[in-house]
């Protein structure tokens, strides 16, 4: 008798573990968003030149830079909640991304590893800025001033 009862036991959990298994393995799906905007932003100076080597060439009196200002793309991925702005994170030879198209991210702390939702490779980006969409849900009428009374 304790046979048939163990087989039922291991029956019963055969039948009941897969099935719990099976909705534990339920995968995240990746947040997406629209590319909506490009910018170019001054994010450094180049500089070229003497200024660097401290007091030997400075006290002969050589110390010419050339500097010229850098610009790096910036980035506006829009999200049902959220505008992300975003830069990328390798500025000596950013990867230029298709307007318009959507892109699947994953957020850690505050860099975005980001990859256009057709193909592509995934890149890694730096959050310069984050914003919360208005909902439209009427909280924009709340923080109109009150027209004054004469």
């Amino acid at each position: 008798m304790k046979i048939k009862s163990a087989v039922a036991v291991a029956f019963a959990l055969a039948l009941i573990f897969p099935a719990a298994a099976s909705a534990q393995k339920r995968k995240k799906v990746a947040p997406r968003g629209m590319l909506e905007s490009m910018q170019s932003v001054p994010c450094g100076a180049k500089q070229r030149g003497l200024a660097g080597l401290g007091s030997l060439y400075g006290s002969i009196g050589l110390t010419h830079v050339n500097s010229t200002e850098k610009l790096c793309p910036q980035y506006l991925v829009r999200t049902d909640d959220i505008d992300y702005e975003i830069r990328p994170k390798d500025s000596k030879n950013p990867q230029i991304l298709p307007l318009g198209q959507e892109v699947v991210f994953k957020i850690n702390h505050d860099h975005m590893e980001l990859k256009v939702a057709d193909g592509g490779k995934k890149r890694t980006y730096i959050i310069v800025a984050m914003q919360q969409v208005n909902s439209g849900s009427g909280t924009e009428t709340a923080f109109r001033p009150s027209p004054e009374k004469p």
